[in-house]
């Protein structure tokens, strides 16, 4: 098993947060009634893609019903959706749709991650929660660090989480922190870092993110992080 695998392991096993730990598990019993034949995952969700990734996609948090259930990071809810929507069409995803952990999905140079692992009730982690889930973040970036050449960070709270993770993995992150816009880019010393509007259905739906939006950021980032074809 590689280092990030059995990171992943260790995440999956995480008990850090009781408000967190109480609602998952919660919710993996109650479940959606369109879901009522699934078995839960009802666990932390590690981040999912290559171990060389050269992109890495940070969100938020998993969702109740889509990765809570699923077991994979925006698999199973409509954020997700257009996620792996949009990395299909620029050629970073194997597949358009995502349904569950075993679909076959296979991402080309990219991974997908969150600086918070846990479901959080009303999709609201606490500073405290955010905070205790750092070292996974941290972790992760220092065993992505070798092949790491760009980042894209979904929405404000994703963005207020990475900095410090990117600074304690060893980055040189400008003093005072780079302010989260959509379409901002900021050097790292060897890493380009971008901000997107997170794929919400509040910004999908009200058309503050539109899919070229979000193909224009991945295009631009797999380029910056010399994926093939980009």
């Amino acid at each position: 098993m590689d280092a990030l695998a059995e990171l992943d392991r260790r995440v999956a096993g995480c008990q850090a947060c009781p408000r967190l730990v109480a609602w998952r598990e919660e919710v993996a019993r109650t479940k959606r009634a369109a879901f009522a034949d699934w078995t839960y995952w009802g666990r932390p969700v590690p981040g999912f893609g290559p171990s060389d990734a050269r992109l890495l996609i940070v969100g938020l948090a998993p969702a109740a019903h889509g990765g809570n259930r699923t077991g994979r990071m925006f698999t199973g809810d409509r954020s997700g959706d257009v996620l792996y929507q949009a990395l299909y069409d620029v050629g970073l995803a194997s597949q358009p749709t995502v349904v569950s952990a075993d679909d076959g999905l296979t991402l080309y140079g990219v991974r997908v991650t969150a600086p918070v692992h846990c479901a959080p009730p009303a999709n609201k982690p606490t500073p405290l929660e955010r905070d205790t889930c750092r070292p996974w973040l941290v972790q992760e970036l220092r065993l992505l660090r070798p092949t790491l050449r760009a980042v894209v960070v979904l929405g404000a709270f994703g963005w207020q989480a990475a900095l410090p993770a990117f600074a304690e993995a060893g980055w040189a992150v400008p003093r005072p922190r780079p302010v989260f816009a959509h379409g901002t880019r900021v050097s790292l010393d060897g890493l380009d870092l971008f901000g997107c509007f997170h794929v919400s259905q509040r910004n999908t739906f009200t058309g503050r993110l539109t899919p070229e939006m979000l193909r224009e950021v991945l295009r631009t980032a797999a380029g910056a992080a010399g994926l093939p074809g980009h």
